[in-house]
């Protein structure tokens, strides 16, 4: 995948394009930690340091950084963001509809975990595995590293929780499996 940059008149703004659409219509800005929730790579762009905005059309993404932040550290990253994401085949935008059926909300669970949560916690030699979902909460087994950290329960309610709280509101709290009676 080719994506082409381009400087413009302000120094703390670039825009990239991608060869290929990123929306298929409208546009979206990203300013701020709630417009952040609907695009898994606005929040992936932002948590790199040092960016104020994205703006997103169809066919190009423009990152606004902030002024001490540097381009030639950045603009790599940033590149290496979207050209992980778009080949992975995630919606740029994520909308917001509420799942309806019991095994809905199990599936939407599921594709969540293995597309934002799993690749964070596999990346520091653990895995987590989706057992049930049963009255608002979903239970979960922490497998690895994370089998026994004495960080397991900050890692359930400060990450995996409010994930699936952002994108499922049927989701009431998460818990580790032993927990169940």
């Amino acid at each position: 995948m080719i994506i082409e940059t381009q400087n413009t008149s302000d120094p703390n703004i670039i825009n990239f394009f991608p060869s290929q659409k990123v929306l298929s219509d409208n546009r979206v800005e990203f300013i701020d930690s709630k417009s952040l929730r609907s695009s898994p790579l606005a929040e992936n762009i932002f948590d790199l340091g040092g960016i104020v905005s994205i703006f997103i059309t169809p066919d190009m993404i423009s990152i606004t950084k902030e002024e001490s932040a540097q381009w030639q550290f950045l603009k790599p990253q940033i590149l290496a963001e979207i050209m992980d994401f778009i080949t992975s085949g995630q919606d740029i935008i994520i909308h917001h509809q509420s799942p309806k059926s019991e095994q809905d909300i199990q599936q939407a669970i599921i594709s969540l975990l293995n597309a934002r949560i799993r690749p964070a916690i596999q990346k520091d030699g653990g895995d987590i595995k989706f057992c049930l979902f049963e009255q608002g909460i979903v239970y979960v087994e922490l497998l690895g590293n994370c089998s026994g950290c004495p960080y397991a329960a900050r890692t359930l309610k400060d990450g995996v929780e409010k994930i699936l709280q952002t994108y499922i509101p049927e989701v009431k709290t998460v818990k580790n499996i032993s927990e169940k009676e």
